[in-house]
């Protein structure tokens, strides 16, 4: 089992312990130690580190497995591990800022299903490579979101659609309604702190640069500086006080550059002190004047709370565009209720990248082949063996488009059908193992060209039209 040191600029990080393959020993064994460093490795006695997911200017994440639960279920290490020469000031405040997001995870990722829930938080004390000395490091356990987050997305696939930011801007907004409800601005909403799980809901990461203003005197709720350059507003830049707008602004931005596909500083004219996006993209031009709302310069002009843009949603593009739209049908309303209730669309699901189509081309094509030339063998019927093929290769693809077939299956079940064909006795005698596999690499091919070629018709098409 390969185990990932998180000692800051350690030579080799990667360790590999051929004992820990065995799941017993894994669960028994005390601990283990970097080979290169001496770091522990097994943290808090519990987390095994398993790869570096990235780093930051104040910290390192790491993917681990929980040995203690069952089924080693993985979760996200976050290390505090600020880095350039700061001062005694700024490095206390990033470790408020660490301890914050433990904090504020501890409220509400338990109470609230889009926000990841903490499991742990806990330092390490490790002897020093210099000699006599010894290092403190803070740890953040928190659970694994297994997706892409929406900059991802926005690279593999392109500008968003009106729909799809429509989805991201009412999901986000509910989020934050939970969120300021609780005297708390996230203050560094921006695409890469938005993930989508595989099932297509949507996640609000990264409360580290958070924002306590419950029981805050007016005056002393100011901002300390952290923020992401083109998603934050004005008050936020100048060190003054945040409120909930100040989200709803980093928001807009955020939705803007998802439509657009340009970053954020590219989409804002500092001559005119205006935000230049609108000519760019083509949607209802009720969800642009919301946008603009949220986006103007003063924190006190743009809508005051999350729930105030969900009704603006409700009352002035939602209902508005609910005859001419199938897709946006709107639950009927609760006379109970205080406020409209905002239109829920199907989580849009986990975009497929290039390899991912490729590679299920060649699955596809591959296994098909396989399945024509044994049923022929069987058979010696044509038309028979073509409507089983098509059969159990629609089931195969079906089952790829909702992810039930990914990753390693595309290379199992060949081998599985592989050694089928060639240990049953009576079909060893019908088929020649090299033509076979000549037969189904050819047909591979034959699907990967086919996919590419129509990818790239489609491409042009959405361009053209």
């Amino acid at each position: 089992m390969e185990v990932y040191c998180t000692r800051p600029r350690c030579p080799r990080p990667q360790n590999y312990f051929a004992d820990l393959d065995d799941i017993t020993t894994l669960k028994t064994t005390q601990q283990k130690y970097c080979t290169t460093c001496g770091m522990p490795l097994l943290l808090d006695g519990r987390y095994v580190p398993t790869k570096l997911l990235g780093r930051g200017g104040f910290g390192a994440a790491f993917l681990a497995r929980d040995r203690r639960i069952p089924g080693m279920r993985q979760c996200v290490v976050k290390q505090f591990q600020p880095v350039g020469n700061l001062t005694l000031t700024q490095l206390q405040q990033a470790q408020i800022m660490f301890e914050r997001e433990a904090d504020v995870l501890a409220q509400l990722g338990n109470d609230h299903e889009q926000i990841p829930d903490l499991f742990a938080f806990f330092p390490v004390i490790v002897n020093s490579s210099q000699s006599g000395q010894e290092d403190q490091f803070f740890y953040l356990v928190q659970e694994y979101i297994d997706g892409q987050n929406l900059e991802e997305e926005l690279v593999q696939q392109g500008k968003f659609s009106e729909h799809q930011v429509l989805e991201v801007l009412q999901e986000i907004l509910k989020v934050l309604k939970f969120v300021h409800e609780r005297g708390i601005i996230h203050r560094d909403i921006k695409p890469s702190n938005i993930m989508r799980r595989r099932d297509g809901k949507l996640f609000l990461l990264d409360f580290g640069a958070v924002k306590q203003v419950t029981n805050v005197a007016l005056g002393a709720a100011s901002s300390t500086g952290i923020y992401s350059m083109g998603f934050a507003p004005p008050e936020q830049m100048s060190g003054g006080q945040v409120f909930p707008s100040t989200d709803l602004y980093a928001l807009a931005v955020t939705i803007i550059t998802l439509l657009t596909n340009q970053e954020a500083i590219q989409l804002f004219d500092a001559y005119r002190n205006q935000w230049k996006w609108r000519e760019q993209v083509s949607v209802n031009p009720r969800l642009a004047d919301i946008l603009d709302k949220m986006l103007l310069p003063a924190a006190n002009q743009r809508f005051l709370s999350a729930q105030e843009v969900l009704d603006t949603l409700y009352s002035q593009f939602l209902a508005a565009t609910q005859l001419n739209s199938p897709s946006l049908t709107l639950p009927p309303q609760s006379p109970q209720l205080s406020h409209p209730v905002v239109s829920q669309r199907p989580a849009t699901q986990l975009a497929f990248s290039i390899v991912e189509l490729l590679g299920g081309a060649a699955f596809s094509g591959f296994e098909g082949a396989l399945i024509a030339i044994s049923l022929f063998s069987l058979v010696q019927s044509l038309i028979v063996t073509l409507s089983v093929t098509s059969v159990i290769l629609g089931i195969l693809v079906f089952a790829q488009t909702k992810r039930w077939i990914e990753k390693f299956d595309l290379l199992i079940i060949p081998i599985i059908t592989l050694a089928i064909i060639f240990f049953i006795p009576f079909l060893q005698g019908a088929l020649q193992i090299q033509g076979v596999i000549i037969l189904s690499v050819a047909a591979a091919l034959v699907a990967i060209s086919l996919t590419a070629i129509f990818r790239l018709i489609y491409k042009l098409l959405s361009l053209i039209l």
